[in-house]
């Protein structure tokens, strides 16, 4: 098993793409500890992980949550092995709309959280550890009207990440992204936009995605474990899409339908 023996920490982990990832290191031999701010999907996700997983309840931007989880974990453990910073939001609005208020909060909650997920656990981290950041294609390709801030904080991150692949290279810890493309997860229904609203834009994404359809959660979380595992040990600073070749279908390469 891949992960055998090792302790993760996986933030945003009791839904979509976190919790499916805690699925694939619990069957590769690792335990787990998972955050989230929902109860119920906390709960759900602890019934279904069982005993490998600890699950605690931890907004990453409250200092006084983010002290508890790194000393629970250095409690129970005494180190991580793997990061994956995954927790994030959407909120989208036309440049005329968006307040500054909501503009901030959608980078604190993709950009700072991921910086304070990194420095939390670096205390923790070992020589060979690896850290995992939730990306988006949204960083380098346009995705709908209103998504200004989310590219921005998706870019932001990716930005980060290099930056600190050059810091984290000198104590032996791989830092790399993953950049989902279209993904089903509740992130996507966060929007509460009308029935026939929604299908239409979700339509509308799905035709310019060469594989013609949406990703789902574990194809994500088979790339996560890739580059978390020792299979990625020379990769540092990478950025994997995951993505049905969207990317490239937005920088003008054709989308062939038989």
């Amino acid at each position: 098993m891949k992960l055998e023996g090792q302790v993760a920490l996986i933030t945003g982990g009791s839904s979509g793409i976190g919790l499916a990832t805690a699925r694939r290191f619990v069957a590769e031999g690792a335990r787990v500890v998972i955050t989230g701010r929902r109860d119920d999907a906390l709960q759900a996700a602890a019934a279904e992980l069982g005993s490998a997983a600890i699950v605690m309840r931890s907004d990453i931007l409250n200092a006084g949550d983010r002290a508890a989880l790194f000393a629970e974990i250095d409690r129970h453990f005494g180190h991580l092995d793997v990061v994956f910073a995954n927790a994030g939001m959407v909120k989208n609005a036309a440049i005329a709309d968006m307040s500054e208020a909501t503009f901030d909060e959608v980078l604190r909650a993709n950009v700072t959280s991921v910086f304070l997920t990194v420095q939390g656990a670096l205390p923790l981290l070992r020589t060979g550890s690896s850290i995992v950041v939730n990306g988006s294609v949204a960083a380098n390709a346009g995705f709908f009207p209103g998504a200004g801030a989310y590219a921005a904080s998706k870019a932001g991150v990716h930005g980060m990440v290099q930056a600190m692949a050059a810091e984290l290279s000198a104590r032996g810890i791989r830092i790399n992204t993953i950049v989902p493309g279209i993904v089903r997860t509740p992130l996507w229904g966060d929007h509460k936009l009308p029935l026939d609203t929604a299908k239409a834009r979700s339509d509308r994404m799905q035709a310019r995605v060469p594989l013609d359809r949406w990703g789902e959660p574990a194809e994500m979380a088979g790339v996560v474990l890739f580059l978390a595992s020792s299979d990625a040990a020379y990769l540092q600073g990478a950025e994997i899409s995951v993505d049905g070749g969207l990317r490239g279908a937005t920088y003008g390469a054709p989308v062939y339908r038989a």
